[in-house]
C-alpha cells in the first residue's frame, strides 16, 4: 500500500503531466501519442538535411532510400545529437556544464570534435567492456561458471584491449588460440565461458562470436566438421581454488567424430572449414591456429562482415543483416553495398574498431532525426531515421544516479563466494554478469548465458513503469540525492533552475511552452515540491528513458 504522502505526490505529479502533456515526447512510448496532434518542436529535435556534406556512407544509404521512394527525415538537432552520442559512445549522460558548452559553441565542426573527445574518454572502455562482456559471456555463476577470480582476470583483459584499441583481428586471434591458466592467461576463459566444453559447444560459441552465425542451424555435417578444430582442447585443474589450465592437447584422438549435438557418422567428419573448403594438412599444428588462419583474412567474408554488421547494429539499433548474430545465406543484408563499404573501411583501417566507429558516427545517416512522419516497415530496414531504443538497464540506473547524486548496491545472490560491490560503483563497470540488483533485473539486463544480443531486453514493461512511477527506490533518490537537492535549493531564479534541471536530465534547455507550464505550476505550490515534481516528471518521460 502506498503512503498518503506518496499518493498525494503522485496525484500532484499526474496533474502536472496532464496540465499540457508537457513531457510527452512525440509518442516514444508504447502508448504513443497521435502524431497528428503531438508534433516535436523542430528547433529542439531536428534541423534541415542537405546532401552537400554527405559522406560516401550516406551516398549509399540515401541512394537506396531514393530507389525505394522512401523520404529521408531531417538531421537531429545539436541537443539531440549531444545526448545521443554520449549515450551511444560512453553510455553516460553529459553533465549540465558539458551540455551547455556544446550547445552554445559556434564551431561548425563541434560534432566531429565531440566524437573524438568521447572516443578518448575513460568511460568508452567501461561501456564497451560491458557490451563485449555480454557477447563473451563474462559471468561467474551458472550456467557459465567462470568463477569470480577468472571473471576479474577476463574482464580486465577485455577492458584493456578496448582501452588500448587493440586491432580486432589480433584480439580475436588471441582469444581463439590461447593456452594457459584461466587466472594468468585471461584469454583462455573464452573456452570456459560456455555451458558445455564439448567440441560442438565450443564451435557454436566461436561461430556466434566471430562469424555472427548460429552453428546449431547449420547442416549437421557442417557443424561437426567445424567442431573438429576444437576437439583437442583439454582442461586441467590445479591446486589453487577454481584455477584451470586450458590447453591444446595433441595427444587427443581426432580420428573419430567429436561429441556433437547433431548425429553424424564418423566417416562424414573431416577437416573442412565452414565454407566447405578443405583444411590444409594439420600435422603437428594446433587445429585452432589453422582455423584462425582461415577465418581472420581479408578474403574471408565471415570475420569482417560479422564485426562490421555488429558495429552498425550497436549504433543504429538494427543490423544490415538482422538479427546481427543470425548471418546465413537465406538472411541477406538489406543494403549489400553498405555492408561491403563498412568491411572495406575496417580492412583499410587494419581492423581498428574506433576507426570504423568514426565512419559511422560522423555520417549524416547516424545523425538523422528519429522523428518520422510516415512510418514504413522498409524505412526501418533501410535506416531512414535513427531508431528509438530504451536505455540499457545499466545505463539507465547510472543516469538516474548521475542526475540525483546517488548510487546503488550490487551483489551476487550466490555465495560462492558471496560478492558485494561497494556503493559508488557505476553499473556499466560491473564485470560479472552474476552481480546484479533488483533494478537491473527488472529492466532486462543481459543474462550472459548464450552471447546472443536478444538476451538483453530493452522493451518497456508495466513492472518497469510502476517502478519508475512509485517505487520507494526512485522516491529515495529524488528526496535524498545530494546533487539534486543542492540544485533545487540553490539561490537561482525559476528560469535558471529549470535550465539547470533540463540540461542535467534531458541535455537541452526547456522550450518556451515548457517554461510557461512549469512557471504556472510553480505558482501553485512550494518551490521545492514543484521542482521535485518536475524532476519526477522528466525522469519518467520517454525523452529521458529512450535513445532518440
Amino acid at each position: 500500500m502506498l503512503s498518503t504522502r506518496v499518493k498525494n505526490s503522485l496525484a500532484r505529479r499526474g496533474a502536472l503531466v496532464l496540465a499540457g502533456g508537457l513531457w510527452l515526447v512525440w509518442g516514444l512510448t508504447t502508448s504513443q501519442a497521435n502524431p497528428a496532434t503531438t508534433q516535436p518542436d523542430p528547433k529542439v529535435y531536428q534541423r534541415p538535411l542537405t546532401r552537400q556534406q554527405e559522406t560516401p556512407l550516406d551516398t549509399i544509404v540515401f541512394n537506396k532510400l531514393e530507389q525505394l521512394r522512401l523520404p529521408t527525415p531531417a538531421l537531429c538537432s545539436d541537443a539531440v545529437f549531444l545526448r545521443r552520442v554520449y549515450l551511444d559512445v560512453i553510455g553516460t549522460l553529459p553533465t549540465a556544464p558539458e551540455a551547455r558548452e556544446f550547445l552554445e559553441s559556434k564551431n561548425p565542426k563541434k560534432r566531429s570534435l565531440l566524437i573524438e573527445q568521447l572516443l578518448a574518454r575513460e568511460e568508452f572502455a567501461d561501456y564497451w567492456a560491458m557490451k563485449w562482456g555480454d557477447l563473451l559471456r563474462v559471468k561467474a555463476e551458472f550456467p557459465i561458471n567462470l568463477w569470480p577470480n577468472a571473471v576479474q582476470a577476463y574482464a580486465h583483459s577485455i577492458h584493456t584491449a578496448i582501452k588500448e584499441n587493440k586491432p580486432y583481428d589480433r584480439w580475436a586471434r588471441e582469444l581463439l588460440t590461447a593456452n594457459g591458466s584461466n587466472f594468468r592467461v585471461p584469454e583462455v576463459n573464452f573456452y570456459r565461458a560456455v555451458p558445455s566444453k564439448e567440441p560442438a559447444a565450443l564451435a557454436q560459441a566461436v561461430a556466434l562470436t566471430f562469424m555472427g552465425a548460429r552453428a546449431e542451424a547449420w547442416p549437421p555435417a557442417q557443424w561437426s566438421n567445424m567442431a573438429l578444430f576444437f576437439s583437442q582442447m583439454s582442461y586441467k585443474a590445479t591446486k589453487e581454488w577454481k584455477e584451470e589450465i586450458v590447453y591444446w592437447n595433441p595427444e587427443k584422438n581426432t580420428t573419430t567424430a567429436p561429441a556433437t549435438a547433431p548425429a553424424v557418422p564418423a566417416a562424414a567428419v573431416v577437416w573442412k572449414f565452414p565454407d566447405g573448403t578443405p583444411a590444409p594438412q594439420i600435422g603437428q599444428r594446433d587445429p585452432r591456429e589453422v582455423f584462425a588462419d582461415w577465418l581472420i583474412t581479408e578474403q574471408n567474408p565471415w570475420f569482417t562482415r560479422n564485426i562490421a554488421n555488429r558495429a552498425w547494429y550497436w549504433f543504429l539499433g538494427r543490423g544490415i543483416i538482422h538479427e546481427p548474430d543470425d548471418i546465413r545465406p537465406d538472411n541477406p543484408p538489406s543494403n549489400p553495398e553498405l555492408l561491403a563499404y563498412l568491411q572495406r573501411e575496417l580492412v583499410t583501417a587494419k581492423y581498428d574498431l574506433k576507426a570504423l566507429f568514426r565512419v559511422i558516427l560522423n555520417s549524416n545517416t547516424y545523425q538523422l532525426s528519429s522523428v518520422t512522419t510516415a512510418p514504413n516497415p522498409r524505412a526501418e530496414a533501410n535506416f531512414a531515421a535513427y531508431p528509438l531504443r530504451r536505455l540499457e538497464a545499466e545505463v539507465l540506473i547510472d543516469a538516474l544516479g548521475q542526475v540525483t547524486g546517488t548510487s546503488d548496491k550490487y551483489s551476487s545472490p550466490i555465495p560462492e563466494p558471496f560478492t558485494f560491490i561497494p556503493e559508488g560503483a557505476r553499473a556499466i563497470t560491473l564485470a560479472d554478469g552474476s552481480i546484479t540488483s533488483p533494478f537491473l533485473e527488472i529492466f532486462g539486463r543481459s543474462s550472459r548465458d548464450t552471447g546472443r544480443e536478444l538476451e538483453r531486453n530493452n522493451r518497456i514493461s508495466s513492472a518497469q513503469q510502476l517502478h519508475l512511477l512509485n517505487s520507494s527506490h526512485i522516491q529515495r533518490k529524488l528526496e535524498s540525492g545530494k546533487k539534486l537537492q543542492d540544485l533545487l535549493q540553490a539561490r537561482r531564479s525559476h528560469q535558471e533552475t529549470l535550465n539547470e534541471l533540463y540540461l542535467t536530465i534531458l541535455s537541452r534547455y526547456p522550450t518556451a511552452d515548457e517554461q510557461r507550464i512549469a512557471e504556472a505550476y510553480l505558482a501553485k505550490t512550494t518551490k521545492r515540491e514543484a521542482l521535485m515534481d518536475i524532476t519526477w516528471s522528466l525522469i519518467n518521460s520517454a525523452e529521458f528513458l529512450y535513445r532518440h
